[in-house]
């Protein structure tokens, strides 16, 4: 089955010879990023060896949450916020973003006692996120039928369309004079004297001073190119989408074994992380110590097999001849096939939770690549080792919120603006400065 449906965005005309700034990856990192550039007056080429999101920014839940964030992600997301409100306004293009509030229920003593320690990370801080009584969630969320006590609630968190957003901020990067290349990948970052100097894409080459690789599951891959290591694997997880149903929540909701937020067509996102597919890779072997603490945290909700990907991801690794198509043309599209199962069995405990779905009529089933660092939070950093070089990817699951927040604190460092918020904690060299990696909150 085909991936969503995402909003088209035409390929701008011609590649340029030059430009200041090469963003490699159309997902909504990448052309947030484009957008602030942009608007600070600098030439921008986007190339996207694909479509404008046609990968992980067009598959993902769609929800745009502070709750529940790794604290290292808090500021960011919080200024991600405040883009988000405005954002629609600002580009022309409605990105279907609502402020609607997610709730939590805490369904055992476990998950309450997990929620209240996340909430020691914002004490003493204007973030409105707290625990609400049974009767404020029965206002909030009518008609659940869900056993639980108190709940995390969270109204400044919301919901947008992620096969809207990132096309219509593409968009108004291009009416700004951005170049967006779609179809157009990019097969080598090129250096000149030990920094960056351009990269050459299938059409030929760009001249740059700086290039920003926001390649999504991709960028370790093209990274390993330059002689760059970034430490990144990947896991799978599967989402439906149902018909318009009459009577659901407006306000997202966590479950337990589900998730569920409504859509602007009147349907619904249904997914759950309680079954993720962990393909095993060569790098699964290659960077095994340093994903081990991940893995033992999330070893409940994962479900490692070895198959095709193993194989394919092998070959993707071989260097070709130079001139020669390379894995970014001959996979336009990441499109994994999505589980049934997981998405039957979300569907159904979302059906006990909530009557208004047992007849709900599932639309559409899809599966995305959800590219991840050791940490689980992502790298947005210069690269010492490689001048004119600033990575932003790895957002293992969270790319889509924090996209435009992402794409402001890229932009900075891009330009040696003061940085929107303390990057200190997505340094590319944590991976290798001795930092101890620790995952707080997983994916």
């Amino acid at each position: 089955m085909p991936g969503p449906v995402v909003d088209a965005v035409q390929s701008s005309p011609r590649q340029p010879k030059r430009a200041d700034v090469v963003i490699v990856g159309a997902g909504i990192v990448g052309v947030s990023t484009a957008l602030e550039l942009a608007e600070r007056g600098l030439s921008v080429v986007v190339c996207e060896k694909g479509i404008v999101a046609g990968e992980q920014s067009s598959r993902n839940w769609g929800w745009v949450r502070l709750s529940r964030r790794d604290p290292r992600e808090i500021d960011l997301m919080a200024t991600s916020i405040r883009i988000w409100e405005g954002l629609s306004e600002r580009i022309g293009h409605d990105v279907g973003y609502r402020q609607c509030g997610i709730v939590v229920p805490f369904h055992s003593p476990e998950f309450r006692d997990a929620n209240m320690e996340w909430l020691k990370y914002i004490e003493n801080t204007q973030h409105r996120v707290a625990t609400i009584g049974n009767d404020r969630v029965a206002d909030l969320v009518p008609g659940m039928n869900l056993a639980f006590d108190e709940a995390l609630y969270s109204p400044t968190d919301g919901r947008a369309e992620p096969q809207k957003a990132a096309p219509a901020i593409a968009r108004a990067a291009q009416a700004l004079g951005a170049t967006i290349l779609t179809n157009c990948a990019v097969r080598a970052i090129e250096t000149q004297a030990g920094r960056v100097s351009g990269v050459v894409t299938e059409r030929g080459p760009i001249a740059a001073s700086a290039v920003v690789v926001a390649g999504g599951a991709w960028s370790r891959l093209l990274l390993r190119g330059i002689g760059v290591t970034l430490p990144q694997l990947k896991i799978l997880n599967s989402v439906l989408r149902t018909e318009p149903v009459s009577g659901g929540p407006d306000v997202t909701v966590r479950g337990p074994d589900f998730s569920v937020r409504k859509r602007l067509d009147g349907g619904y996102t249904v997914s759950t992380l309680a079954a993720n597919i962990y393909d095993l890779t060569p790098d699964s072997f290659r960077f095994a110590a340093k994903f081990l603490p991940a893995l033992r945290m999330e070893w409940s909700s994962m479900r490692p097999r070895i198959g095709k990907r193993f194989v394919q991801e092998w070959r993707e690794a071989r260097r070709g001849r130079p001139g020669q198509p390379t894995p970014f043309e001959q996979t336009r599209i990441l499109d994994p096939e999505p589980d049934q199962g997981m998405t039957d069995r979300a569907l159904a405990k979302l059906s006990k939770a909530f009557p208004a779905f047992q007849n709900a009529r599932v639309a559409q089933r899809w599966a995305g690549l959800i590219d991840v660092t050791p940490d689980a939070v992502p790298v947005i950093s210069p690269v010492s080792s490689c001048p004119g070089l600033v990575v932003a990817t790895g957002f293992s699951g969270h790319g889509f919120g924090l996209g435009p927040g992402a794409g402001r604190l890229t932009a900075d460092l891009v330009t040696g603006s003061e940085p929107v918020v303390d990057p200190h904690a997505f340094r590319f060299e944590r991976f290798s400065d001795g930092s101890k990696i620790i995952p707080l909150t997983g994916v």
